[in-house]
């Protein structure tokens, strides 16, 4: 199905390429919350955005790194087709598991006390640092799947 940005890009891909901008900017407003010390609604935001991103990694990303990258590995690693969507799902894998390491420890009691984090602003710092690393890592994606001239 043909997506609604005008790029060529599938549906799947545009509608993923907004909720991914969607959620970097949501979890821009998770800082807000917890710099206004509002740390219930910061949890809910920061975690509702883990887990959506969890299934689009799940529905979208996962499908199309399956079908379009991982066959050309590692024949093609110089082609910035496949190189920029391994960095992007290397940098991604890494700030989903953070991700969600820092939901568990802050939302429950399942990581036993010795695995817990003390230093908060640290870890969740670097985490939004990582993760619009990661949505520009996306664009960049995008923009190589779709937007860019093909190679002759």
């Amino acid at each position: 199905m043909q997506g609604f940005l005008g790029t060529g890009a599938p549906f799947s891909a545009d509608a993923n390429l907004i909720v991914q901008l969607a959620m970097g900017g949501a979890l821009l407003i998770g800082r807000f919350l917890a710099r206004k010390k509002h740390y219930t609604e910061h949890g809910i935001c920061q975690t509702t955005v883990m887990l959506l991103n969890l299934a689009m990694i799940a529905m979208v990303m996962w499908p199309a790194f399956q079908g379009q990258v991982a066959p050309a590995i590692p024949k093609h690693l110089g082609e910035s087709y496949y190189a920029v969507a391994i960095g992007h799902a290397s940098l991604g894998i890494m700030a989903e598991l953070a991700g969600l390491y820092i939901v568990l420890v802050a939302g429950t009691k399942i990581i036993p006390r010795r695995l817990r984090f003390q230093r908060w602003k640290l870890w969740m710092r670097v985490e939004l640092v990582l993760w619009w690393v990661v949505v520009i890592t996306g664009i960049g994606t995008y923009y190589a799947w779709y937007l860019a001239p093909p190679l002759e």
